[in-house]
């Protein structure tokens, strides 16, 4: 008799706390890594008035943690205790499904002793084509302020637990109204990854071989290396912080994406942008919620899907 899982008792489960840090220049080098154009003074010049860390730098801390150089990432994926309830999955037909990250207040720019992040796995389902994890992490500081919060989901192909449809979820981010049909977005901004980006970006601490050796990336059926979905993420960031914030990188307090088309490095991305109406969530009064949708360009695919982020709009970005 095959082993049967009980799925459910994973949610809730409560990983370790794992400790983290930065300094300016890993925010800089973040910058540059999700496309910071030579004149975006807020995001790459740390002498501007108006710098600012990039609201979406934390994406980064559960690859970097405390390091300050290259990290093991087949150690890192493979590492710590198993979830009570889950089957052992495999890291190589893992696939990031979903992100999002809300500010909650500003980060410093550098992050001192004592930060770590706190997570707890808020949802499971089971379908007929493997398993998706979700898990909810808090940053805070060392008196327990929290900074950020965000939510990663996991698509693990081919897993089984009980081969039986199965959903639970105690928490999750908000999700995105669809963009309006009978209007063209509001904004359109195109942008150039170059064919390094996938170099530059891995120097913040995410160090998985797809995004860096081609014979890893033809063998998972990519044809070659492809970029890391958390630096389209942040492009689609900076686009809306240009469109919509002004430039202030202040501006954006919540952003969140699905993943659901590869994009290589040196194509050309298109995020277009509505704005859907006034952000409803508590903490968030006074900011515009706006749905958008990023496209690669060099495959006409949707690559970000089901973007919703709150901005506090700029005057001259008012309709």
């Amino acid at each position: 008799m095959s082993q049967q899982y009980d799925l459910g008792a994973a949610v809730g489960y409560q990983y370790e706390d794992q400790p983290v840090s930065w300094n300016q220049r890993d925010l800089l080098l973040y910058g540059v890594g999700i496309g910071a154009k030579a004149n975006d003074f807020a995001i790459i010049n740390e002498l501007d008035k108006s710098w600012a860390p990039f609201p979406t730098y934390p994406v980064v801390l559960p690859f970097k943690g405390t390091s300050q150089d290259v990290v093991n990432f087949r150690q890192l994926m493979t590492g710590g205790r198993s979830v009570p309830g889950l089957p052992k999955f495999d890291p190589n037909r893992g696939l990031h499904g979903s992100q999002s990250i809300e500010i909650l207040k500003p980060l410093p720019a550098v992050s001192g002793p004592g930060w770590k992040i706190k997570k707890r796995l808020v949802a499971v389902s089971e379908n007929k084509s493997g398993i998706i994890i979700e898990v909810e992490s808090t940053l805070v500081d060392a008196q327990g302020t929290p900074y950020a919060r965000l939510y990663s989901g996991s698509f693990n192909l081919g897993a089984k637990a009980n081969g039986t449809n199965f959903s639970k979820r105690i928490a999750g981010p908000p999700q995105a109204k669809n963009p309006p049909k009978d209007r063209k977005p509001d904004w359109v901004v195109r942008d150039q990854t170059s064919p390094e980006q996938a170099v530059l970006y891995r120097l913040s601490g995410d160090y998985n071989e797809l995004h860096i050796n081609p014979a890893i990336g033809a063998a998972a059926g990519f044809g070659g290396v492809i970029l890391h979905g958390l630096a389209s993420f942040g492009f689609a960031a900076r686009a809306i912080v240009s469109a919509v914030g002004g430039g202030d990188p202040r501006s954006l307090t919540l952003f969140g994406v699905r993943f659901t088309a590869p994009v290589k490095p040196g194509d050309a991305l298109e995020t277009s942008i509505w704005e859907v109406g006034p952000a409803q969530a508590e903490g968030h009064e006074g900011e515009t919620e706006v749905t958008f949708v990023t496209k690669n360009l060099a495959t006409g695919k949707v690559s970000l899907g089901a973007g919703v982020a709150y901005v506090k709009k700029a005057e001259k970005s008012k309709l």
